[in-house]
């Protein structure tokens, strides 16, 4: 059973996005996003994405990462998807309903309203999550927040100075987070303007993570250190956060369509 596929990346985090929205594919497992995902012997990917129909929005939009553990929310994804689609469109996700619109070049998403409480993050422990009095090495007092998935944020003088590949696992699987967490180191340039790298769950270090964009944005702007409007910088370029007040964050860049094929299901099965 030959199954077609679009490769996409946003700003470097790439996807191989399946569309069965027809209800043709068959069910995948952890081991098949696996093989599919794998740089050397299958397409590739960071992420792979799969479009589902939905009973409560346009389309449902799953995700999961290059181990075939799924997650909740991709806004990278959402924004490449948003391309594809071609159309605005509501996209039910394991982190909720979000709002999406393709614009030249790329896609404005509506990531919805984040959480901060700790049992929302989800913490093991009741701790502040603006401010939290932990530390790993020379990463302390992080901010936790939600948004569709758990982040925890590091402002850092150069995050381009941490050794984020060998802290980002330790902290990904602390005890303190249950569901594991996407870490995250920032540095603050200016009041509209933030560097970035992070540490995906699941995936590793990325060249973007629009997710991790939005929760760090949103801490930023608690801590007052910033704007509600600011470009956030990572690897692979630049994304516009906006925090309205009505408390819903818009995610603005860039996603692009690298190529298109097709690949026998039972190669990975």
């Amino acid at each position: 059973m030959r199954i077609p596929f679009v490769k996409m990346h946003g700003l470097g985090n790439d996807f191989v996005v399946l569309d069965g929205r027809d209800g043709n594919l068959p069910p995948l497992e952890n081991q098949v996003a696996r093989a599919i995902a794998d740089r050397h012997k299958g397409i590739g990917c960071d992420q792979l994405i799969v479009l589902e129909p939905s009973g409560v929005a346009d389309f449902r939009m799953r995700i999961r990462n290059s181990d075939g553990g799924e997650v909740e929310a991709c806004g990278n994804a959402a924004r490449a998807v948003a391309l594809l689609h071609g159309k605005p469109a509501n996209v039910e996700t394991f982190g909720g309903i979000i709002s999406m619109r393709p614009e030249d070049g790329g896609a404005a998403v509506d990531m919805g309203e984040p959480a901060f409480g700790w049992d929302e993050i989800p913490l093991a422990d009741a701790m502040d999550t603006l401010d939290m009095p932990v530390g790993w090495e020379e990463l302390e007092r992080p901010s936790a927040v939600n948004v569709g998935n758990p982040h925890v944020i590091f402002f850092v003088p150069d995050c381009d100075k941490v050794p984020l590949e060998r802290l980002g696992p330790a902290i990904e699987i602390d005890p303190l987070f249950p569901e594991r967490v996407n870490v995250n180191v920032a540095t603050v340039e200016a009041r509209d303007a933030i560097r970035l790298r992070v540490w995906e769950r699941g995936a590793g270090l990325t060249q973007a993570c629009g997710t991790g964009a939005c929760a760090t944005a949103v801490a930023a702007m608690r801590r007052k250190l910033v704007d509600r409007e600011v470009v956030v910088t990572l690897p692979g370029g630049k994304l516009l956060i906006s925090w309205g007040q009505d408390g819903r964050i818009t995610m603005t860049g860039p996603a692009t369509e690298s190529f298109r094929g097709s690949f026998d299901w039972g190669a990975f099965a």
